[in-house]
């Protein structure tokens, strides 16, 4: 009977045919037969199941056995014995070279037919040996997945005892080395099905043998932190912990990272390989671990392997959210990953310039795992912006991205933040904060963040900036015997000249700190700068004087020389005076009182001084308010206007204006508006309405600078509770006060006051109205008659003959900007241009005016961006639109520097001089031998560092360019399916790229 089967299947009739011949066969064979025939049948039908070299001749083969141990058991259990099995499985079953692949699926189809005879028991032993050592010889993921299919389907056959745990580890490593060759689609979802059967058996063995997962998930440990392999652990050992119950994660990573015998570089090692399965599409729980090790690593204060590992990997993981079947587990460690790297902004920065291009792919896929991750992504964006604000050129973008999306509050962003930093403490990351190779391209320097230490960044970057000012700091000899004036100078000497991108200001802080400050509390920078320029004034005023004194203009009489001398730098640099007259409104009698002072802190005018309709757009702005009646006597007010905040009463005249403008540029050949501040004369002082009427204003309801200085400038009506008792009148009387400008500061420091306390919540609210800022301003500077008559024989400008009022121009150096809606929270930045005395800012001494193209050069000066450790260029534009853009980022600080010409008067004029003849300051030896040894030191740091980090980074797993996600995302439009970036499925390549 064998040899007829044998001639129909290796005939050439068609298999219909052949199938009906071999039917025939198969139902002879059910009949009794004597053993030689059955033994020559199961020859035969092992021939053909293994060796075939069609899948009908095995079908065939598969079909006689199964009809031969069912119908003929005695004779099958004798034909499938012990010896034959060893046989199979040590030496194969076929020619040399051509082996047959199929004994695995041969044994577990005898199988079945022999489990209850009594060489049942045998054959289980065997099999328990054979099948470890053929996992102990690495077989292919295919070979494996018959292994396991075979043990699933007979438990009898998987090892015990110590030969169990052995096989448990063999089989991770095979799955540690499984790899798929093939990029089909089809071949990848047989190799996805083949590695779900090995890690099934491991699920299997664990639930009945808990004890062997602790040794396992320690060999998974081994293979993934090993640094020695050659080739990377396959992603599909992803597989083999989504089996591992959640309830050991806790005692499972508590072990692991309380492991001395587990270096650094093994840890950074393993928990890079295992961010890489967020890749991998069948996992469940994957992300769960992945976020554990983290946070244990976090909780044993591991922040060097952390930084280095997010850093590397952050955008491989970002770019996965391109995936729907990966996108859950890829956001969620994202997620982490960004909320937990809260000491510095690089890990976020990265990501930067592929959000934009994510944001358009979700919103482009149209489908709900899409929407929820866009709403998720831009919730986690919003926060990056509140923890790492004043990058407003960064942001830019993305922030036109996710415009469209949800905003989460303030509330939830904190909780956020709070819930997933690494540590509450602070000083912990210290020295993990941004490394930065190489000075910035600017050429400046940046100021570390010494904990919420923002604050005086910005003012030391804004003080340094403020180049007359940095100059005569820097001038400064040694024993000057100003403490902290020297540490500000060796602050100044080491921005100028170190080598460093970023310098610690530690030892000023230390020295500057008001005492009333709560250490690591964010604190108002303007209120660090008014304490810290009096403190160098008096300092210097209690007898510590500058040593090396300021060549004086030859046009200085000697009472004004000396007057000037005894003045202290920050008196000089910013220091202006202020007349403040408050005038009785039943006598007429006036009282002065004159002060000295370093900032005009100005308050924001109600809403109603605010509302105002625009008929024109004009190239120069000016704000004219309405006056009251000057008092019959008009020497009492020495040419003083008295300005309402009401409009005047019928039959009052109105007094001429004092302006407060800012200048215009326009184009060569425009004509003069009439409005400029060479053209106001007797129209706008007959008719301060139509003047006020006709101004340029910004858009409606919008604020500016000089809004806020003529509120400051206007007077204040006295009444009710605030009568003022009038000496003349011996009683209370209605009054109005008034303050003017008498002396105009070189360096004009102006604190838009944003914070007021709320009675109701009892904290300081934010004002966040955008203020727009005039890059040159014109302040009305009151002067003396015989001030008057010095400025007319110099032919210097003035407002009007009998006015008593200067035009004092002013350039805007520097914008320190608050981020966030609380004094007591938020962070700190500024812009900063150097003004010095060019062409572009005098004006020639034959006291003609510039032209209009010398004007323009205003916006070319140079912006730079102080961010702490951060300085990139910028333009004056980005200091306009900062509000617009980013609500929360306002102006608060602003310097102007007082330009030299016609308005200046000698000491701002001599310092000038100074700065021009002493060109850059020349440091005292030890202050230079300092600064060089420092940069001697910076460049052997760089050196061990570069080593160190080479050391590091040789460790991380290799994996495929994380771009290419991206790119063929964007190449890859009219890709459609399951697992395509936009719909979820698609190309083959694009699958294979996702799990490999």
């Amino acid at each position: 009977m064998d040899k007829i089967l044998e001639a129909v299947v290796m005939s050439s009739y068609p298999n219909n045919v052949k199938q009906g011949l071999v039917r025939r066969v198969i139902e002879a064979a059910k009949q009794p037969m004597d053993s030689e025939q059955c033994w020559s049948m199961l020859e035969l039908s092992t021939k053909l199941y293994l060796t075939g070299d069609t899948k009908y001749k095995r079908e065939i083969g598969k079909e006689v056995l199964e009809v031969y141990g069912h119908y003929h058991p005695e004779e099958f259990e004798e034909f499938f014995n012990v010896r034959f099995l060893l046989s199979l499985l040590q030496e194969g079953y076929g020619p040399l070279g051509k082996r047959s692949n199929y004994v695995l699926d041969y044994i577990q189809l005898g199988l079945q037919f022999v489990l209850e005879s009594p060489s049942a028991n045998s054959i289980f032993s065997l099999l328990r040996i054979e099948v470890l050592r053929k996992v102990c010889e690495r077989p292919s993921p295919k070979q494996c997945a018959k292994i396991s299919k075979l043990l699933t389907q007979h438990p009898q056959c998987i090892p015990t005892g110590k030969h169990q745990l052995l096989f448990c580890q063999q089989l991770i490593r095979c799955i540690g080395q499984f790899q798929c060759v093939s990029e089909g689609e089809e071949d990848i979802m047989e190799f996805l099905e083949q590695v779900n059967k090995v890690s099934g058996l491991l699920q299997r063995i664990w639930r009945t043998q808990t004890s062997a997962i602790l040794p396992s998930l320690k060999e998974l440990f081994t293979i993934i932190s090993s640094t020695e392999e050659q080739e990377v652990p396959s992603n599909a050992l992803a597989s083999v912990v989504q089996f591992v119950p959640l309830e050991l994660m806790d005692g499972v990573i508590r072990n692991l990272t309380n492991d001395d015998s587990i270096t650094d570089v093994q840890m950074m090692t393993a928990i890079g390989r295992m961010i890489d399965w967020v890749s991998w599409p069948l996992g469940k729980n994957i992300d769960k671990w992945i976020i554990a090790l983290l946070k244990g690593l976090a909780a044993v204060k591991k922040f060097s392997i952390l930084i280095e590992v997010t850093l590397s990997k952050i955008e491989k993981v970002f770019s996965k959210l391109l995936y729907p079947i990966v996108r859950e587990g890829a956001l969620s460690v994202l997620q982490y990953m960004l909320l937990s790297f809260q000491h510095s902004h690089e890990a976020f920065h990265l990501l930067l310039p592929h959000i934009p291009r994510l944001v358009a792919s979700l919103k482009k896929e149209d489908s709900n795992s899409a929407a929820s991750s866009l709403e998720q992504l831009a919730e986690l964006i919003h926060c990056m912006f509140f923890r790492f604000s004043g990058f407003p050129d960064l942001y830019e973008p993305v922030l036109e991205a996710v415009k469209a999306l949800p905003i989460p509050n303030e509330d939830r962003i904190k909780h956020l933040l709070g819930q997933n930093a690494w540590t509450s403490q602070k000083n912990e990351l210290a020295c993990f904060y941004p490394r930065l190779a190489s000075k910035s391209e600017t050429g400046k320097i940046g100021l570390i963040n010494l904990g919420n230490t923002c604050y005086m960044n910005s003012i030391i970057q804004s003080l340094f900036m403020a180049s007359d000012f940095r100059h005569s700091v820097l001038n400064l000899t040694e024993g000057n015997s100003q403490p902290l004036m020297t540490k500000l100078q060796w602050l100044f000497a080491f921005l100028e000249h170190s080598q460093r991108p970023a310098i610690s200001p530690e030892s000023f802080l230390s020295a500057s700190w008001p005492p009333w400050f709560t250490p690591g509390a964010q604190q108002d920078c303007s209120e660090y700068l008014k304490y810290l320029l009096d403190r160098l004034h008096e300092e210097e005023k209690t007898g510590k004087r500058i040593y090396q004194k300021l060549k004086e203009s030859s046009l200085m009489s000697q009472a004004v020389e000396h007057h000037y001398l005894n003045k202290t730098l920050i008196e000089k640099m910013f220091g202006g005076k202020m007349m403040t007259k408050i005038r009785c409104l039943k006598c007429l009698n006036v009282s002065s009182r004159e002060e000295a002072f370093t900032d005009l802190s100005l308050a924001f005018p109600p809403p109603d001084r605010l509302l105002r309709e625009s008929t024109s757009v004009l190239p120069v702005e000016e704000i004219g308010p309405q006056f009251i009646k000057p008092p019959e006597n008009p020497s009492q007010l020495t040419g003083s206007p008295w300005i309402r905040r009401k409009p005047p009463m019928s039959g009052e005249p109105a007094a001429p204006p004092m302006l407060v403008e800012t200048v215009g540029f326009r184009e060569p050949g425009e004509q003069a508006n009439p409005l400029s501040s060479d053209a106001v004369g007797v129209d706008a002082a007959k008719d301060p309405l139509s003047a006020f009427g006709e101004q340029a204003c910004g858009p409606k309801d919008s604020r500016s600078v000089l809004d806020l200085i003529n509120y400051f400038l206007s007077p204040e009506r006295l009444t009710a509770e605030n009568k003022y008792h009038c000496e003349k009148c011996a009683s209370l009387q209605d009054a109005e006060k008034v303050a003017e400008l008498t002396e105009g500061p070189h360096y004009l420091i102006l604190t838009l006051l944003r914070f007021s306390f709320d009675p109701r919540t009892m904290k300081r609210k934010k004002i966040l109205d955008n203020v727009s800022i005039p890059v040159v301003l014109k302040l009305p500077v009151l002067i003396t008659p015989e001030e008057t008559e010095d400025v007319c024989q110099h032919g210097k400008d003035r407002a009007a003959p009998e006015s008593g009022f200067m035009s004092v121009m002013y350039d805007l150096c520097s914008v320190v900007v608050h981020s966030g809606i609380s004094s007591e929270s938020g962070h700190y930045y500024c812009y900063s241009r150097e003004c010095t005395d060019t062409i572009a800012h005098g004006h020639p001494r034959d006291g003609t005016p510039k032209t209009a193209s010398d004007k323009q050069l205003d916006f070319e000066i140079q912006w730079y961006l102080f961010n702490d450790t951060r300085v990139s260029f910028s333009s004056f534009e980005s200091v306009s639109n900062i509000t617009s853009f980013f609500p929360k980022d306002t102006a608060y600080v602003l310097f102007y520097r007082q330009r030299p010409g016609r308005q200046s008067c000698p000491l701002h004029e001599a310092l000038a001089e100074a700065g021009r003849l002493h060109g850059e300051p020349s440091l005292h030896k030890d202050l230079m031998e300092a600064i060089s040894k420092d940069n001697i030191l910076y460049l052997q740091e760089q050196e061990k560092e570069a080593r160190n980090r080479a050391a590091y980074i040789s460790t991380l797993p290799k994996s495929p360019l994380w771009w290419r996600d991206f790119d063929r995302d964007k190449d890859d439009d009219s890709s459609s399916g399951g697992c395509s970036p936009a719909a979820g499925g698609g190309g083959s390549g694009s699958f294979h790229g996702l799990v490999f």
